[in-house]
């Protein structure tokens, strides 16, 4: 499983989906935001851990066509699908690798931009927790919709398409804790919800990806 592990993670370094791509979308939104909403820092201050949320959503949506998309081309996939190794264990070992490059990356640089968008200094500590427990379930949310996608023609659309809809509780409680850490309200119930949707995604969806997959590979 290392070997798996670490062969995803040069793969993912290699064709561009690494965490300077999601980096680099992050620090994007997060500029033009203040650009474009003008030097009204109080306004600035509320929309904070929404619009962190929101930029950390869609920089890890950037890089899920390619979750399985290299292995579908060069054959590999095949392969993993018959080894010894469960198909489960497999797609798990995947959405970590693409966690290690996107999500975590994400997590570290969370605080130091929101300081651009003026976020209030109680919302850091719960701005990184939330990214934390959160963005491991947006990448196993996009096992599944890689899973369900691969293979086809124009599949990045179709995945974004998918996914979205499934990416929706993760955003609003992760979100809504961190904004509720910012005002020093009490956060701790939209923490659970969203430490749970985050627990049942990993223990749920690896095992519905390995059956789509196995369908796809007939």
């Amino acid at each position: 499983m290392r070997a798996l592990l670490l062969r995803d993670l040069r793969l993912a370094m290699r064709a561009g989906g690494g965490f300077g791509l999601g980096l680099a979308f992050f620090l994007i939104v997060t500029v033009l935001v203040p650009l474009s909403v003008g030097p009204r820092t109080q306004l600035l201050a509320e929309i904070a851990p929404g619009i962190l949320w929101l930029g950390a959503l869609l920089a890890c949506l950037l890089s899920l066509d390619r979750l399985l998309a290299l292995d579908w081309e060069d054959g590999s996939l095949d392969l993993l699908a018959t080894s010894p190794l469960p198909l489960e264990m497999v797609l798990g070992v995947k959405a970590l690798a693409h966690w290690l490059t996107t999500g975590l990356p994400l997590v570290l640089a969370a605080p130091v931009l929101g300081v651009l968008l003026s976020l209030p200094g109680a919302g850091y500590g719960w701005l990184v927790l939330s990214l934390a427990v959160g963005t491991p379930a947006l990448s196993v949310i996009g096992m599944f919709g890689a899973a369900l996608t691969v293979g086809l023609k124009r599949g990045g659309l179709l995945l974004s398409l998918l996914v979205l809809p499934l990416y929706v509780p993760t955003l609003i409680f992760g979100a809504e804790t961190a904004r509720r850490g910012a005002v020093g309200m009490e956060a701790e119930t939209a923490f659970l919800m969203l430490a749970g949707i985050t627990l049942g995604a990993v223990a749920l969806l690896p095992f519905a990806a390995a059956a789509v997959l196995r369908v796809n590979l007939r």
